[in-house]
């Protein structure tokens, strides 16, 4: 896929914005979700949003375990951690123009805690381990390695400010459906060498749909596209355009409390590694929660890694928003 410079694909984007009309609906929109797998965590990884806009300021607390030890002729992907991330996001609209929004995550690597628990879970289902039990337990290991020269490699217990992104979302058809375009600006602030950022602005596209079903029950539909620069960490590394794809779906079944369910999907910015589990595509399910009580909610969810492939084994996710 042919790759395009970041601000020019996201000032096209902006103007594709103003020349459509602003309005918006009212719903509480999809679980607050994204990647972690750490090699994608810093590459604008793509969250599921609904297409209206809003006022809200939202902090979302997620826990991850990761484990995978693949090598090929090139590449050599050794990770064996839990990420712990904070992200901190506040959305502004502006009455006939579009919402503004700012995200600031807070990353944490570590050996982590869960390793027992995951060994039982995976056991009494049945599932996979990935060969985790060839690893000693709750032992960290992050570090990636091409032609033999380290490209990245992350500390125990090390916090770090992450890629703050921000975007600009624009209703361009109101009713049922409604459609929207929204534009991604990623900025490196995020310590590259230590796996924080990518080291080099990113942008993206993404059109969003949210479409109902019946009073109680709506579904959100995403589709976008990421233009990556180069990772710029230990080593240089030359990205590919990634496309990503999610729907989900609310049920409103009781006054207060929501049922989530939602699938994303995304293709590897990487080049070609020769290992599977990098170069196939990405899935996310994930399913939860949300209690709203007047402009406040609090939701929960678990997501797992139907693919086995550039996600984590497991993911908790909890989230708190305050609309204005």
């Amino acid at each position: 896929m042919k790759k395009y410079s970041p601000v020019s694909v996201a000032s096209f984007i902006l103007i594709l914005l103003a020349f459509f009309p602003s309005s918006a609906l009212a719903f509480e929109g999809p679980l607050q979700i994204k990647n972690q797998f750490p090699l994608f965590l810093y590459l604008s990884p793509p969250r599921l949003e609904s297409a209206l806009t809003e006022d809200s300021f939202c902090a979302g607390l997620s826990h991850s375990s990761v484990f995978m030890v693949k090598n090929s002729p090139e590449w050599a992907v050794n990770l064996d951690m839990e990420i712990t991330e904070l992200a901190l996001r506040y959305k502004k609209n502006i009455p006939d123009l579009f919402e503004i929004g700012v995200e600031v995550p807070f990353v944490s690597f570590e050996s982590g805690f869960m390793d027992s628990f995951l060994e039982g879970y995976h056991s009494f289902f049945g599932f996979p381990d990935y060969g985790r039990g060839s690893r000693p337990l709750n032992e960290f290991l992050f570090e990636v390695e091409r032609n033999g020269a380290v490209v990245i490699k992350g500390e125990d217990g090390r916090i770090g400010l992450g890629d703050i992104r921000v975007t600009a979302k624009r209703v361009t058809l109101a009713g049922d459906p409604v459609i929207s375009l929204r534009a991604d600006f990623q900025l490196p602030t995020g310590d590259a060498s230590k796996a924080f950022g990518s080291g080099t602005f990113e942008g993206g596209a993404t059109v969003l749909v949210d479409k109902k079903l019946s009073e109680k029950v709506i579904t959100y539909w995403n589709v976008g596209l990421v233009f990556p620069a180069d990772l710029k960490a230990k080593e240089t590394v030359a990205l590919r355009n990634f496309v990503h794809a999610g729907a989900g779906i609310e049920a409103a079944l009781w006054k207060k409390f929501s049922l989530l369910g939602q699938i994303e999907f995304q293709t590897s910015p990487f080049p070609k590694t020769g290992i599977g589990s990098i170069d196939r595509i990405s899935a996310l399910l994930s399913l939860g929660g949300r209690y709203s009580s007047g402009k406040n909610s609090l939701e929960f969810s678990l997501t797992e890694d139907p693919n086995t492939a550039g996600a984590p084994d497991v993911t908790f996710n909890l989230a708190y928003k305050r609309r204005f």
